[in-house]
């Protein structure tokens, strides 16, 4: 088990085909923090209004976060657009989480990092929603292809998750320059705010990077990418990618019984390596 300060999760989309829920229900068996920050699109409502898929390692993340909470970690919800009907409850709790439209977290060394979800520097999510809805469901049909990519590269033996969305993302110029427009809006944003940095989620493109003095922090997604951020007990905060395999050894706790809300997953996936990247 991984002691950190704080961990930093967004774009989940529980409810979707996509959500590598196996993935970040490992994730968090390993990591044990004070703080849990769920920043947007944990729960995919668009999606969920056309169909709804929610397997029981999806049930098994939401045990997983509530009894975190129970056991006395703070749990901080920061809805997105794709769960935005719960921002008009802001500034209550449920179930000991408790509901922000947007907050600010101190680390160990002091600075002060502003936590959105970011899809109000969406210019398409913002002001056209019809094309960013009609965008969400190009999106999934990538990711319900991906979905038998995904057997086949199983039956071929290729490690580590591959995601077909992802990589045409990547790919599209478009996309990239969209990444860097929402980044300069963001970054434009915080001057107005008495904050040393930013962290965020919605344009699942994960990253740590310095943007004329300010830190920008994206913490990607557990649809392509599987990747959040964790701040260390000295206040570095560092992105870690859970999506490559690797031999990291199980849990000391492993061989102690399950809990009730923590069953273990019918087919145990290849255990993937803590990948620690961009440590600022």
């Amino acid at each position: 088990m991984n002691t950190v300060r704080a961990i930093f999760i967004s774009d989940v989309h529980l409810g979707t085909r996509g959500c590598q829920a196996e993935r970040l229900l490992d994730f968090l068996r390993h990591y044990e923090a004070e703080h849990l920050y769920l920043i947007g699109d944990i729960v995919d409502f668009w999606a969920m209004k056309r169909s709804i898929h929610w397997s029981p390692a999806q049930n098994t993340v939401v045990q997983k976060v509530l009894r975190q909470a129970r056991k006395g970690c703070r749990v901080t919800f920061i809805p997105g657009n794709h769960d935005e009907a719960l921002r008009e409850y802001s500034g209550i709790a449920f179930g000991d989480i408790q509901l922000r439209n947007e907050a600010v977290h101190v680390t160990a060394d002091g600075r002060r990092f502003l936590l959105i979800h970011g899809d109000e520097f969406d210019q398409v999510t913002r002001y056209h929603t019809w094309v960013a809805v009609i965008g969400d469901i190009a999106y999934n049909t990538l990711v319900w292809i991906n979905t038998y990519l995904s057997r086949v590269r199983r039956r071929l033996g290729r490690p580590g998750y591959w995601s077909l969305a992802g990589y045409a993302k990547r790919k599209v110029k478009s996309a990239v320059s969209f990444i860097f427009d929402f980044e300069d809006s963001v970054i434009r944003a915080l001057r107005e705010r008495d904050v040393d940095g930013v962290v965020c989620g919605h344009i699942h493109a994960a990253t740590i990077k310095e943007i004329d003095g300010l830190t920008y922090i994206n913490c990607g997604d557990w649809v392509d990418s599987c990747t959040a951020i964790v701040e260390h007990p000295d206040g570095r905060m560092a992105l870690i990618d859970w999506s490559l395999p690797g031999a990291l050894p199980a849990p000391a706790v492993a061989a102690v019984p399950a809990q009730a809300d923590e069953r273990p997953l019918p087919h145990p996936m290849p255990r993937p390596a803590a990948i620690e990247r961009e440590p600022i």
